[in-house]
């Protein structure tokens, strides 16, 4: 049982350094959704200061006061944000106070908004709370579709207003000029 020729047989260790040999993934959600992961969860106890940025998926139950960029949104019924968030997919549940650009918003029974959405689709559930300007573009993501935005935006009487940069040049008056 305990022998000489067991000793000799037995081999020594692999010492090849592990970065070597290449690591394959047996997710079978990485697999079967082309490099998708599980979302990053964030959770009804923790509030936070500054941005989030994800390429990925994110849960929101907390707080934030900033910016939210991601791929997809999902903003929980007890959530706040207090900034802008930008992502491709967006359904909010929850409260959001300040501008929302995103390909595909959905607003649910139980969400509540204060500020501007851009979107390419918009759906609204009969419930749901929503004060601000909502604008169909083709691309809200993009920077020059913002930038246009932002210079064409009107009032509640349909006239053009200036930008601050416009106001400056004219002496710091506080004009509105017609559309």
């Amino acid at each position: 049982m305990f022998s000489k020729e067991r000793e000799n047989q037995i081999e020594a260790p692999n010492t090849q350094p592990v970065s070597e040999k290449p690591i394959e993934s047996t997710d079978s959600t990485q697999q079967k959704g082309k490099g998708r992961v599980a979302p990053s969860i964030i959770s009804a106890d923790l509030f936070i200061e500054g941005s989030l940025k994800s390429d990925g998926d994110i849960q929101f139950d907390g707080r934030i006061e900033g910016s939210i960029r991601s791929r997809s949104l999902t903003i929980g019924e007890k959530a706040t944000i207090n900034g802008e968030i930008v992502a491709d997919d967006v359904t909010i549940r929850g409260r959001v106070q300040g501008s929302v650009r995103a390909r595909k918003v959905h607003l649910s029974n139980t969400s509540h908004v204060e500020g501007d959405i851009f979107h390419n689709a918009l759906g609204v559930e009969s419930g749901a709370f929503f004060q601000g300007n909502c604008r169909h573009v083709d691309d809200p993501l993009s920077a020059e579709s913002l930038s246009e935005l932002h210079a064409t935006m009107t009032d509640k009487q349909g006239k053009t207003t200036q930008t601050k940069d416009q106001q400056k040049s004219q002496g710091g008056k506080d004009q509105i000029a017609a559309a």
